[in-house]
């Protein structure tokens, strides 16, 4: 049966119920098309997109068409500052069918979202999409560029040359609490000014004390002057220039070596000299280099927001690197830290262990614990939150032993070495953050963020060295990724201690959100535990409701590290959500080490 449209509103009522019952079947229904949003995360401004019309269509054989459904969807768009209307036009028909659309000026991220999702609301169009620029893949011109493995190397490398599409570390600033610096021309053009905190002119062998010039004589020393634990005699390492040109070497020069973040810029703080440095010249270094008040010191004008310390010495977290650290970390400021190359468990080196860092364990081009010598392997345990290149790590050097010499290059091995590569790739994050108008990752974020895009390591290490190894382009590719609506990770990565036959809740609070949760919302759970089989797991909302993660299974298995997919939509974002673990046996304890939302 068919009806015209002069005879449909005459159907009697009990025929114009059927075909409503059957109109899913026997009518065919346009559907809107689909605004394809990921392209908007690729740049600021957009000028250009691709418009797929449905088979069928006015507009597949007409560019008049198009552009009468173009005004359409321009209509009631923002004007420019200087009163332009937007106005879209018909560019060409592509070989696939689709067709190229421009705008006559170039459109914010939020305009060109709205004027997309009007485009795709025509039932006649299939998808729109950004007409992405594409950019060649930067394979560096330094001449040590080809030795550098831990870039580029297709079983352990970091995955970088890509993030570099994305990003270079432009506008963020990476403190080194190191040496010193030694004058490089690899260097120079990316530092700005740093300090020298050492207070013995023994240690600092620059003949004075703390001072605004951060340069590094030599650390070398002689006759047994550094104790029985040390060799008798070393040279001068220039620890600090290595370190700083793996996070920001001048790049794509012709010569020397590539950096991690070579648009970022370099803030040398000196603590170490002959012998080591003094914890409190350390503390002090760290909280000035975050942009805290240190008395007696001009304040920082340009405080970092990430800050390396690939150092460290034995025993529990003292309460002064805690609470310089606790500091830093509040000012907004993400620290890095090296697990150690003593071959043990990590949880006995500070400031490896202490909370609030993240802390890098090292691996060789193959993936494994990186092995240096019989007595000299990686640092381990569970305070490792992930593991980056750390053997046969080309850098910036200095040609000197003793004191200074020429410029040069060399390759270091320790989890010296690996703590800059995170520390680089951390800057190359907060760069694309600001570059796309986001929010900085507060620190506790970016701990999140970086273990959760790690990659798997190729085989299981002989020892625990975090949750896989550091992976740059997912890295920087999630950070600019907002699910086309803003989606933020909210984590809380402090220690919550797991007693026998106790329960233990870890808080998040939401604030500043509207709408309810998504209905597939990653919740990421690391919990540090010797036996899963105790644990009840759940994930409680704002309102009470639970949402059961984990069951009292994996019996004698250690340690819950899984992201669970939950339907949160029928719950609003804002409130207090909470990580419940209920240990229900005796004799296995743990901790809950983080966990996250992300909406």
């Amino acid at each position: 049966m068919s009806f015209d449209a002069h005879h449909r509103g005459q159907v009697k009522p009990l025929v114009a119920a059927m075909l409503l019952a059957v109109s899913s079947m026997a009518v065919p229904v346009a559907f809107a098309g689909e605004a394809h949003l990921s392209g908007l995360q690729t740049d600021t401004q957009f000028d250009q997109f691709i418009v797929k019309y449905r088979s069928g269509t006015a507009e597949r054989n007409s560019s008049a068409a198009i552009d009468r459904g173009l005004q359409r969807a321009s209509q009631g768009l923002a004007r420019s500052k200087a009163g332009q209307a937007v106005a879209l036009r018909h560019f060409r028909r592509m070989s696939l069918g689709a067709d190229v659309v421009r705008a006559n000026r170039a459109l914010s991220r939020s305009d060109a979202e709205a004027l997309m999702r009007r485009i795709a609301a025509d039932p006649n169009v299939e998808y729109v999409e950004v007409d992405v620029r594409m950019h060649p893949i930067l394979s560096p011109n330094d001449t040590r560029y080809a030795d550098q493995w831990h870039y580029f190397g297709s079983t352990a490398g970091i995955n970088l040359p890509t993030a570099w599409d994305k990003s270079t570390g432009s506008g963020i600033v990476v403190a080194v609490v190191d040496t010193g610096s030694t004058p490089h021309s690899d260097l120079d053009a990316n530092t700005v000014a740093g300090y020298d905190f050492i207070t013995s002119t023994t240690t600092s062998q620059d003949g004075n004390g703390r001072d605004s010039n951060p340069n590094d004589p030599g650390d070398w020393y002689t006759n047994s002057a550094c104790g029985s634990n040390a060799p008798p005699s070393a040279n001068s390492s220039w620890h600090g220039t290595h370190v700083a040109g793996t996070i920001g070497a001048v790049t794509n020069n012709g010569k020397g070596v590539a950096g991690v973040a070579f648009g970022a810029k370099i803030q040398h703080v000196r603590v170490l000299g002959r012998c080591g440095g003094s914890l409190s010249d350390i503390a002090d270094g760290v909280t000035w280099a975050s942009g805290g008040t240190v008395s007696g010191v001009p304040a920082n004008s340009t405080p970092a927001q990430i800050i390396n310390m690939s150092l460290g010495g034995g025993g529990s977290c003292s309460t002064t690197y805690q609470n310089a650290i606790n500091g830093a970390v509040g000012r907004g400021s993400t620290i890095i830290v090296a697990a150690g190359n003593s071959n043990n468990n990590a949880a006995n080196n500070q400031p490896a262990n202490c909370a609030n860092v993240i802390t890098v364990g090292a691996i060789d081009s193959n993936g494994a614990r990186s092995v240096w010598s019989s007595t000299q392997k990686s640092s381990y345990g569970s305070v490792v939150d992930l593991a980056a290149p750390g053997s046969n790590i080309w850098s910036t050097l200095n040609s000197g032993t003793q004191g200074q010499g020429s410029e040069s290059y060399a390759s270091y091995g320790g989890t010296s070495m690996a703590t800059p590569h995170v520390a680089g790739v951390a800057a190359l994050v907060q760069s694309r953050r600001k570059a796309l108008g986001l929010a900085l990752y507060s620190p506790a974020q970016m701990e999140t963020l970086l273990k959760n895009t790690t990659r798997p390591f190729p085989q299981t290490p002989d020892q625990p060295l975090g949750v896989g190894m550091l992976n740059a382009d997912a890295a920087v590719t999630a950070a600019g990724d907002t699910g086309g609506g803003g989606s933020q990770t909210y984590a809380n990565t402090a220690d919550y201690q797991i007693r026998d036959n106790a329960t233990i809740e870890s808080p998040i609070s939401v604030s500043g959100r509207t709408g309810n949760a998504p209905s597939n919302t990653p919740v990421a759970v690391r919990i540090i535990h010797t036996y899963i089989g105790d644990l009840k797991v759940d994930l409680v909302a704002p309102d009470g409701t639970v949402y059961v993660l984990h069951n009292r299974t994996g019996g004698s298995a250690d340690n819950i590290i899984q992201t669970y997919t939950v339907n949160l939509s029928a719950k609003a974002m804002n409130g207090t959500w909470k990580l419940r673990v209920n240990d229900n046996y005796v004799n296995d304890t743990g901790y809950i080490d983080s966990w996250s939302l992300t909406f």
